[in-house]
Parts: structure tokens; C-alpha cells; sequence
């Protein structure tokens, strides 16, 4: 990245392509089937810009514009662009396992676009792999779906996988990746998506040029270049939140099983005025999921980071 500063004044674009070579090559697609993106948030505004909308009278076979459906609680911010684009937002509440409800969200859908994010934010939970490859099989053509892998690098369960590979059979099929998480690139903006080269095509028009900054691409170039980036960061991760959840479940506190980089806690009350106490005392928790007013989202940090939480987390619920 400092060796980038003295090519600030150039546009990106030999950057951007050698970036989007290399994720072809690591999802086994054509490079016309990646798009980069400012953070994958670009990526899920893109989708809702193009996909959501009022109710299309297209019955060509191809997909028009209908309603966002999403799961209760996910990531807010696809459920603000589909309303600020004219589009109908249908909320299908998670199971009682924290998996999204795939027969119910379908039976929502009106063309438009569904959004499963898996693993979940904020549940940090995972829709289980045959029920979501079911799902896509059997959705309708003209229904796109999105499924957001932001935290994919950190699931280990057996009952999960990533539909990277299922998007060479699929039109309908988007899957959206970031280097915010385990590549530690969040205040760097740099995401991307995978899907077949019409539905790229059709989503390109809507973005504007060189999104991607040169200091984020040669940093996502860097770290897919790093062997034991991935692999490291999977360990940290594991390893502090194994400390982070057995202290807190020594003090009673249980949590939604976490196959994410952070956690869901049970505070067994009321979590705005906890979440005001922690600010008071310099500790910045997750904001209010009003799907679960009684949980706390915690990102997992350095072990002395958690350590400082659980000395705070002491003084607050004492």
C-alpha cells in the first residue's frame, strides 16, 4: 500500500484487473463473472438498485424488479436500499434454530430479489447447506438471490458450505464475498461478487467507474498473495472466542452458536441501557437487533481486547 501512493494519481484500472484475474481463478469462473466492488456493500446496493422495485410486469421469463425478501434479524443496510428504490421489503423471521426460513421466504417472493446472508448477521448462525442448496434448485427463475458469504471464511460446521460452485448452473444465483472480514480490510472497501456473465452484464451499468481504490486492490492483492493469511486468521478467531464464550458462560451467560468473528449474547434483559453503560466506560458494543432486544452483538477482537471487555462486562451486569 505505500508503494501504491506514488500511483494515486492514476486510475486503478490495470489494478482492478489483475485483482479480478486472481479471484477468477480462486472461484473457477470467467473473469466476466466477477465484479469488484466498493466493500461488498456496493455489491448488495447494486443488487437492490437493479432487482427491487415496484412490481414489474415482465412475465418473459427473464428477472424483473419486485420485492426485497429478507430474514428477521439480518444486515439492515439491502432492506434501505430496496425501500429507498420503491421496492416492498418482506421480513421472514429466522427459525427456531437461527436459520433462515427458505420455504416461507419463497413463498414471499414476487420476482424482486431474496437476500440470505449465511452465516448470518447478526446471529452469526448458519442456514444448514442441503436445505440452501434445495432452495436455490427449486427457486423460480425470474426470483434473484442473493446470498451474502461475508463470513464465510470462518464457518468450520460440517452442515455448511459455500454456493460459490453452484452459480454455473444457476442464472438467478449471486454470490457476494468482502475482504472486510477475515482479510482485515474493513476501513479499506473492497468486495466483489460472482455470478454468470448476464446477470454481471446487467448489473454493471449501475455502478460507477473505478469504485475500487487503488490502495484496497493492491491490499486484496497482497492478501490473497499471503499463504497463511486466511488459515491465521481462522485461528485467532477461534481461539479468542473459545476464551471470550467459556468466561461468559462461567458467568451464566449463554450465546446463539457462532460460526462468525463475532458473538450473539443472551443478557436475559432489556440491552439499550447495557449498551449506553459500555459506551460510558469506552467499550463499543454491537447496536439494538430489535428481533432480539435481549442480545448483544460483540465482535471478536485481540484476546486483550476481550479480556478488557469481560472486565467491563463484570462491572455492568454486577
Amino acid at each position: 500500500m505505500d508503494d501504491a501512493f506514488s500511483l494515486a494519481w492514476r486510475y486503478p484500472d490495470e489494478h482492478a484487473d489483475l485483482l479480478i484475474d486472481s479471484l477468477a481463478k480462486l472461484n473457477g469462473v470467467g473473469r466476466d463473472q466477477i465484479l469488484l466492488g466498493d466493500g461488498s456493500g456496493e455489491i448488495l446496493k447494486l443488487c437492490a438498485e437493479v432487482f427491487t422495485g415496484p412490481i414489474s410486469a415482465n412475465r418473459n421469463g427473464t428477472a424483473g424488479r419486485g420485492t426485497m425478501v429478507v430474514a428477521e434479524p439480518t444486515f439492515e443496510a439491502i432492506l434501505n436500499h430496496a425501500r429507498a428504490n420503491g421496492a416492498e421489503v418482506s421480513k421472514v423471521p429466522l427459525s427456531p434454530t437461527f436459520a433462515h426460513d427458505l420455504p416461507k421466504m419463497a413463498a414471499a417472493a414476487n420476482e424482486g430479489l431474496i437476500y440470505v446472508c449465511n452465516p448470518n448477521n447478526p446471529t452469526a448462525s448458519i442456514t444448514p447447506k442441503n436445505d440452501l442448496r434445495d432452495f436455490i434448485a427449486k427457486a423460480p427463475q425470474q426470483t434473484m438471490l442473493l446470498v451474502d458469504e461475508a463470513y464465510y471464511h470462518y464457518a468450520d460446521s460440517p452442515d455448511y458450505e459455500s454456493v460459490m460452485p453452484m452459480v454455473k448452473d444457476y442464472r438467478n444465483l449471486i454470490v457476494a464475498r468482502t475482504f472486510s472480514k477475515i482479510y482485515g480490510m474493513a476501513g479499506l472497501r473492497c468486495g466483489y461478487c460472482v455470478a454468470q456473465r448476464e446477470t454481471i452484464e446487467r448489473i454493471r451499468p449501475y455502478q460507477p467507474w473505478d469504485s475500487v481504490n487503488i490502495m484496497a486492490l493492491v491490499a486484496a492483492m497482497a492478501s490473497l498473495n499471503d499463504n497463511d493469511q486466511v488459515t491465521k486468521g481462522r485461528r485467532l478467531n477461534t481461539e479468542t472466542k473459545a476464551f471470550l464464550t467459556g468466561e461468559l458462560e462461567a458467568m451464566g451467560y449463554k450465546q446463539i452458536s457462532s460460526q462468525a468473528n463475532f458473538v450473539m449474547i443472551d443478557m436475559k434483559r432489556p440491552v439499550v441501557p447495557l449498551i449506553q453503560a459500555f459506551k460510558e466506560r469506552d467499550v463499543q458494543v454491537g447496536r439494538l437487533f430489535p428481533a432480539l432486544p435481549n442480545h448483544m452483538r460483540l465482535t471478536i477482537g485481540k484476546k486483550s481486547e476481550m479480556e478488557a471487555f469481560l472486565s467491563v462486562f463484570r462491572q455492568v451486569v454486577a
